[in-house]
């Protein structure tokens, strides 16, 4: 009788909770899609345009990385069966991470199953109980968890605001030691942190410091390597993290710095250690997007080149798309439920283009997320945009078409 009624009110917490996600606008869906991640895919049986995609570059589709992975499936099998301190280390791991530190300019590197795996198992191998983080107050949620893990004391800094950096920093010299976190490209509002000044920051007050280039590795820098390697300080920062998972078409995580950060993460990085590593054949793709990055900067420049005519056209439309400085475009709508009627509209319109709503973005500052990638051609860009203008004559009345108001004023009774 006990077990009948206590699954009877676990029932009616998931339903009340879902009810109530579904009555503010955010609950959430699988949206099934069909075809490779490029250009177009189809969805609900219809060819659209992909517009939300991390694959800046289009290497997920590359037939060079399906090349290196079906040779590694050959060679090395389907699975890495276990954890790699286990079960071995097989050689595509080894080339892979030493491709990594030299593209990243350090000592050494480690790959780890997932971005977020990287980022929880390293933080809390690195900080304690006696010690203090430093957190930008926007930062993925995969760095706020690994603080969580780790029990040290966290700090929340203004987005960005280096002087309350400062003044935090300054109010807390009793910490064993201190650790300060920061995306580079700050994956919603597509802003960029302001490295320079941070990593001052960190060697004046002794703190390590990492920096998350999840969506600034392939798409920042000479060659590639991230906003770190464009601004100069890979002697300046001590951990860079990020993914295979964006620009470089693939999946994983890594961490990258000295050969002492290396070894004691085999040692301390528990996401590491009792995890069994990815298969060989997505190591392989991940080397091949790698190569691909270094040799060709034209990928980057295709993707700088579609960003700057889709960004003008979009503001020429009336939207703000403040404060990006990156290949992420944020169209702010604020209220989620107006945010996801906007994204069915534009689907109905052939462009795919997700909402994104809390808890992914703080109460009130939901947006559509605009992402392109290099192998868009300037005919799907001018598709887009036909799109995007539909949508902002859908969002105003006739007067407020005519005075251009910002879309933020409206109400989802316009669609």
């Amino acid at each position: 009788m006990q077990s009948s009624q206590n699954n009877t009110e676990a029932q009616a917490f998931l339903a009340t909770t879902l009810h109530a996600l579904q009555k503010a606008g955010l609950k959430r869906k699988l949206r099934d899609l069909e075809g490779a991640p490029g250009p177009r895919l189809t969805v609900d049986g219809r060819n659209v345009l992909l517009l939300c995609s991390n694959n800046y570059l289009g290497l997920a589709t590359d037939e060079r990385l399906k090349q290196a992975a079906h040779q590694a499936i050959e060679a090395f099998g389907c699975g890495a069966t276990g954890s790699r301190l286990i079960s071995g280390n097989l050689e595509p791991y080894r080339h892979l991470e030493l491709e990594l530190a030299s593209l990243k300019g350090t000592e050494a590197s480690l790959v780890f199953a997932s971005g977020y795996q990287a980022n929880t198992g390293t933080i809390s191998a690195l900080a304690g109980s006696r010690d203090a983080i430093f957190s930008d107050s926007l930062n993925h949620a995969s760095l706020l968890d690994g603080c969580r893990l780790s029990r040290a004391e966290t700090i929340f800094y203004n987005h960005c605001d280096v002087e309350d950096l400062e003044r935090n920093l300054i109010a807390h010299p009793a910490a064993r030691r201190k650790l300060i976190l920061t995306e580079s490209v700050f994956s919603m509002d597509g802003d960029l942190a302001p490295l320079k000044e941070i990593a001052f920051l960190a060697n004046k007050y002794g703190a390590m410091l990492l920096v998350d280039e999840a969506h600034a590795t392939g798409v920042f820098g000479p060659t590639g390597a991230g906003l770190v390697e464009a601004l100069g300080l890979q002697q300046q920062v001590d951990i860079q993290m990020g993914t295979f998972s964006k620009a470089l078409g693939s999946l994983g995580g890594y961490i990258a710095g000295s050969s002492d950060l290396i070894s004691y993460l085999l040692h301390r990085a528990r996401s590491f250690i009792f995890t069994t590593g990815l298969p060989p054949a997505v190591v392989a793709a991940s080397a091949a997007a790698l190569q691909i990055v270094r040799q060709e900067p034209q990928r980057r420049q295709a993707l700088w080149n579609n960003v700057a005519h889709l960004q003008k056209g979009l503001e020429d439309l009336g939207f703000d798309l403040r404060p990006t400085q990156s290949q992420i475009l944020p169209l702010r709508l604020g209220d989620a439920q107006r945010t996801m009627a906007a994204c069915r509209f534009l689907l109905k319109q052939g462009v795919f283009v997700q909402g994104i709503r809390p808890p992914t973005v703080p109460l009130g500052t939901a947006r559509l997320r605009v992402s392109l990638m290099a192998t868009h051609s300037t005919d799907e860009i001018a598709e887009a945009l036909a799109a995007f203008e539909k949508l902002q004559y859908a969002l105003q009345t006739p007067k407020r078409l005519a005075n251009r108001r910002p879309v933020t004023h409206l109400s989802a009774s316009s669609f």
